[in-house]
């Protein structure tokens, strides 16, 4: 299946989609009437999160394209059921997704506020981490404005953007595998980019250390960029403060960093040389805007 602007946000249902071996599985109808894959074998199940709009310009914070670029890449790895859900406004469906799912995926802006709308969606993540769920961030769903998101947001993803004293920058700099051998690096090699990164996060006091992934030259110094953290509840988490501009998914670096981060929630192996992120030029494509 094709992720498009065209494909129904009800991914979720009894069937499956299969990323391997595609043509030995049998189809199934789901309850929204498209055709998905069965398989017999038990599913992780990836909850791929996204936002409308948040008033930035067309081709920055493209959360659902890129949202849909990613289930589009995860199929080719393993058996996955992929569900996408629209995160705006009360999240209804909330509950229920987060119960099914083993690695929960936020493209949305400032995550953390997000997370802690209510007290209950709050309690909601909390025991999701408790029972080793895995939690992936990527840019504004790594942080927030205000400094009271701060504290208990840090124990689910490790680090964070966030607070009055939150720095960010724009510009073309180095990017590169930090300094540590982690499997998420397998595959990534250094590259000059383009893009707005929080850096110099808040990370959480903790028994298992945050590891930087990749970094970036920023005023003259690295900064951690990306990070993956083994939380002491059992669970991994996954964050990179990057991908402002859309157009950044063209880099392949970016593209292996992300769907690497997510197979790693999920404590998959990932291969020596990289998983393949090869994509077709249409699941870059933004949709038309109408005119006024």
């Amino acid at each position: 299946m094709i992720f498009s602007k065209q494909t129904s946000a009800l991914v979720v249902s009894s069937c499956l989609i299969t990323i391997l071996n595609l043509a030995s599985v049998a189809p199934c109808a789901a309850a929204d009437g498209e055709t998905k894959l069965a398989t017999p074998q038990s599913p992780r199940r990836v909850l791929l999160l996204w936002q409308g709009p948040d008033g930035h310009k067309p081709t920055t914070h493209e959360f659902e394209a890129g949202i849909r670029l990613i289930g589009n890449m995860l199929q080719r790895h393993t058996n996955y059921q992929v569900m996408l859900s629209k995160a705006d406004e009360n999240w209804e469906r909330g509950p229920e997704l987060l119960q099914q799912a083993d690695t929960t995926v936020l493209f949305i802006t400032q995550g953390s506020r997000w997370i802690q709308q209510t007290p209950e969606r709050l309690q909601l993540f909390q025991e999701y981490a408790q029972r080793g769920g895995g939690l992936v961030a990527i840019h504004w769903a790594i942080g927030a404005k205000a400094d009271e998101y701060i504290p208990a947001f840090l124990p689910l993803l490790g680090a964070t953007h966030g607070g009055s004293d939150r720095k960010y920058a724009f510009l073309k700099t180095e990017f590169r595998p930090a300094q540590i051998n982690h499997p998420i690096q397998n595959g990534l090699r250094p590259l000059q980019v383009e893009d707005e990164f929080y850096y110099n996060l808040k990370q959480v006091q903790s028994s298992t250390p945050v590891v930087p992934v990749m970094e970036s030259k920023i005023e003259g110094e690295w900064y951690m960029t990306s990070w993956a953290w083994e939380r002491p509840d059992g669970g991994r988490s996954f964050g990179f403060s990057g991908l402002h501009y859309h157009g950044n998914w063209r880099e392949e670096v970016y593209r292996r960093l992300i769907v690497q981060g997510i197979l790693w929630t999920l404590k998959e192996e990932i291969p020596r040389d990289g998983v393949d992120v090869s994509i077709n030029e249409e699941w870059l494509k933004l949709p038309v805007l109408a005119e006024n």
